[in-house]
């Protein structure tokens, strides 16, 4: 059977990694993770009550497309208690996970063959769904000295129909403030262009709290998910807020690409947003997290980084130690058992010379790799 062309998209490496390293337990060692991003803790305990009580009471069938409205009223309150938005319930459309939001955003705003601007390093998931939809990512390279964030002057000649951020940003955890992200909303929106904007690690942040799209501007699309702040990556479950006029469109697509959002996922989602004092609790850990790499990594040789001011990842410039990022995180999981990211999953371009380390995990796992790190990289010099 032929394959098509669509479907030649590239691996996603970090799935590439957490296989190995998965195939290094299996024969024994103790890996130590810092290449998912991914929470090391459970569901909130209220969440998981509601799911075993719904299970009990409830058939848990199909949701109408849009997702439950308990649901989306609670997420619409979040904007108001977060950002002192008054968000209209019914332009929330519940989704299965950001990766579903992606593909409902791309095929309800674009047509084939139209060019999507991407700040990079990024997520590589966005250009790989774009082509997957016959769309064009184009990608551009981002300073250092901004950051590692796009800004107007990097988008000044390019062509393109729609502008997809991320603040909290991975690989970097870096944010846009809010004239940064306001200089980027009008110059898409001068040009006619859609802007879209991946929150999905809002609520985790440090120094400062991070900036909606939705307290600049009402046209917008923002992508947001119950899998990083709420620790429900697995769950599958996701939200979108979408301009009043794309509702419908996006309802429609929702209809036939997924029915629905789990039900199951969408419960325990509502109950979860009420667990204040354990998701604070989490926070508390990638606090303290945080420092332990800012300290850890310089000290181990991994000096080329900038503070993160949100998510859970530390990028590290690395090109003074290799070129194929790729062979060297294969390395440091073979000799030292901690599993690293290439920064070529997230940087086609320069992500030869990159890693992202995330702290994600338990304080005691982060204080193990970062002395193993230490002593694979005193090993080496």
């Amino acid at each position: 059977m032929r394959n098509s062309s669509r479907g030649a998209v590239d691996p996603f490496i970090v799935m590439d990694v957490m296989e190995a390293a998965r195939a290094a337990e299996d024969a024994g060692r103790h890996i130590i993770h810092m290449e998912v991003g991914q929470p090391g803790t459970p569901a909130p305990e209220a969440a998981r009550a509601a799911l075993a009580r719904a299970m009990q009471d409830e058939a848990l069938g199909y949701t109408v497309a849009l997702g439950l409205p308990t649901l989306r009223a609670r997420i619409a309150t979040l904007y108001n208690d977060w950002y002192n938005v008054d968000l209209d319930p019914a332009r929330v459309v519940v989704t299965p996970g950001s990766s579903g939001a992606f593909i409902l955003a791309f095929t309800a705003l674009f047509d084939q063959g139209d060019r999507v601007a991407l700040g990079a390093p990024g997520y590589p998931s966005y250009r790989q769904i774009l082509k997957a939809l016959d769309l064009v990512p184009v990608e551009v390279q981002t300073a250092t000295k901004n950051r590692l964030q796009p800004v107007p002057s990097d988008l000044a000649g390019l062509e393109y129909e729609g502008l997809m951020v991320a603040s909290p940003a991975n690989p970097t955890g870096t944010m846009l403030d809010r004239d940064a992200l306001a200089g980027l909303i009008d110059d898409c929106q001068a040009r006619g262009a859609a802007f879209l904007s991946d929150e999905i690690y809002h609520g985790i942040e440090y120094e400062r709290r991070a900036v909606s799209a939705l307290e600049i501007s009402d046209d917008v699309c923002v992508i947001n998910s119950f899998s990083k702040y709420f620790s429900m990556t697995g769950w599958r479950v996701g939200w979108m807020v979408v301009p009043e006029a794309q509702v419908r469109q996006v309802e429609r697509l929702a209809q036939n690409m997924f029915i629905c959002a789990p039900h199951a996922a969408q419960v325990a989602a509502l109950a979860a947003m009420d667990a204040d004092d354990e998701l604070q609790g989490n926070m508390a850990v990638y606090r303290r997290n945080r420092q332990l790499m800012l300290e850890g990594l310089p000290r181990a040789g991994f000096d080329r980084i900038a503070p993160p001011d949100g998510a859970f990842y530390v990028y590290a410039d690395v090109s003074h130690l290799t070129d194929d990022s790729r062979a060297f995180a294969a390395e440091i999981l073979e000799q030292a058992g901690v599993a690293v990211t290439p920064g070529l999953d997230f940087d086609p371009v320069r992500g030869g010379g990159t890693l992202r380390f995330s702290y994600a995990r338990a304080t005691a796992d982060i204080e193990d790799g970062l002395a193993r790190l230490a002593r694979f990289m005193a090993a080496r010099s």
